[in-house]
């Protein structure tokens, strides 16, 4: 997924589902601006101490429902989603800079791993291959 990504230094990239701030760190190593958001409060509060306990200033983690996206740090110039929605959120496509790309596993039972990326007249959607993540839970569940 960070490869499908394509984060360069200097990426402001949102990942959603930060478990354990172990992909936050791994992006953050390859030089991006981290925002990283868990729906689950424990988890986002032990990675966040984790975190800055490593080292990591340029990630920002915060506990919310990812599926909204973090619109006030927008535009990104990649999303990556580590839980499965049934469908692709809208408000992450909109939050992506032009050329930035979505990385995000789609679909209930069976999934399709996406890479949409943001152009000048819209969005291009490349299905990867099947995979088989947790369902995203939160807004994704209601819609």
């Amino acid at each position: 997924m960070t490869e499908l990504a394509a984060v360069r230094p200097g990426a402001r990239v949102l990942e959603v589902g930060t478990g354990s701030g172990y992909q936050a760190a791994v992006l953050a190593e390859l030089g991006a601006e981290v925002y990283t958001i868990e729906i689950v409060d424990p988890l986002a509060r032990t990675a966040a101490r984790t975190l800055a306990a490593q080292g990591y200033t340029a990630v920002h983690v915060r506990t919310g429902d990812g599926y909204e996206g973090w619109p006030e740090a927008a535009p990104f110039d990649a999303v990556i989603v580590t839980a499965a929605p049934p469908q692709v959120p809208e408000p992450l496509r909109q939050q992506l800079k032009e050329g930035g790309r979505l990385v995000v596993p789609v679909g209930e039972g069976a999934q399709e791993l996406k890479v949409i990326t943001r152009t000048d007249t819209g969005f291009s959607d490349r299905t990867i291959l099947p995979v088989r993540f947790v369902p995203m839970t939160g807004d994704a569940q209601k819609r």
